[in-house]
């Protein structure tokens, strides 16, 4: 029997439990695959938690890596055997899975499967925010929030290797020196530094065109002092918490600012646009221009520690699953 994570209701990590779930035969359109890593992203928390509502009963999970099993009527796309990966498909914390063939891309030998799980939602995103969302140019200064976590080390190496200036946050000298490492110009220490002051000294008094902000309620106001007028304010996730209620007024007395809240499942429904992005990100990983830092594995069936650790901080890089 398939072994996955799931959960039935709400709360901290102890409601994910560890079950036996069947694996249909994929029908027409669908493939089966077996999991070889699994990636764990704060997404993943958001469902758990009943922030992003999902159906319940439900597998955690929107990411992961392995090798087609199974394949349905119709199917031309990838063949039994293949190495694929995929993001934003929700139910990922499972031994093996029936997907849309649609959703998958495959992989380049140079790939690994742990690399994958751990970059697919990460980098996809990334690429959405820098390419699409606000397309940076080669002399920006952006001001990119938790840069040393899994998203902020690819988005401080994919910026750096197109000319962008990146002024990080972290929480520790240790996760300062980790993005730095990886690309960043500056990282703050939002424990101690004042960032609002110190942005305006790096960008000598101007603020930044644009922040990417996944930390949410602790960080959104400050977020809105350092762009400069007309900047643009992306707020991508609520890694402290939801963004409360906002009166939009202050965003013409910062000066006409723009805020968008987007997900990577719009920008990834149509799946042509989806298999573009991956190839620019698989593109920017084989030349080495990425290097894909995972950092953290545990046992799918120690999910629960993976979150716990996740939610804490405690982490830097990639979380990866191993079933």
């Amino acid at each position: 029997m398939n072994k996955a994570i799931c959960f039935s209701g709400h709360g901290g990590p102890e409601v994910l439990e560890w079950v036996d779930v069947p694996v249909p035969e994929p029908g027409p359109g669908e493939v089966r695959i077996s999991h070889r890593a699994i990636g764990v992203n704060f997404v993943d928390v958001y469902q758990r938690k009943g922030i992003y509502k999902v159906p319940l009963p439900a597998v955690a999970g929107n990411e992961g890596a392995g090798v087609v099993e199974a394949v349905g009527e119709g199917v031309e796309s990838v063949r039994v055997g293949d190495r694929v990966a995929y993001a934003g498909r929700q139910g990922s914390y499972c031994e093996a899975r029936v997907l849309p063939a649609e959703r998958l891309c495959r992989l380049p030998d140079a790939i690994s499967f742990e690399q994958a799980a751990g970059m697919m939602l990460k980098g996809l995103t990334v690429q959405y925010l820098i390419r699409q969302i606000y397309r940076v140019q080669p002399g920006d200064t952006v001001l990119f929030h938790a840069a040393a976590g899994g998203v902020g080390l690819i988005a401080c190496q994919w910026l750096k290797a197109l000319g962008v200036r990146v002024i990080g946050t972290a929480g520790s000298s240790v996760k300062c020196q980790l993005a730095l490492q990886h690309g960043a110009e500056f990282c703050l220490n939002y424990r101690i530094d004042d960032i609002v002051e110190k942005v305006r000294e790096i960008t000598d008094g101007h603020g930044v065109p644009v922040v990417y902000d996944s930390v949410g309620k602790d960080t959104f106001e400050t977020s809105l002092q350092c762009l400069r007028p007309r900047g643009l304010m992306v707020s991508f996730g609520n890694a402290s918490g939801v963004v409360p209620p906002v009166d939009l007024t202050i965003l013409s007395q910062l000066g006409s600012l723009y805020v968008t809240r987007p997900t990577l499942a719009t920008y990834t429904a149509n799946p042509a646009d989806m298999r573009s992005m991956a190839a620019e990100l698989f593109d920017m990983v084989v030349s080495g221009r990425i290097s894909i830092e995972v950092r953290n594995r545990y046992q799918l069936k120690d999910a629960a520690e993976a979150h716990r650790d996740l939610e804490s901080r405690a982490t830097t890089g990639s979380i990866i699953l191993l079933p």
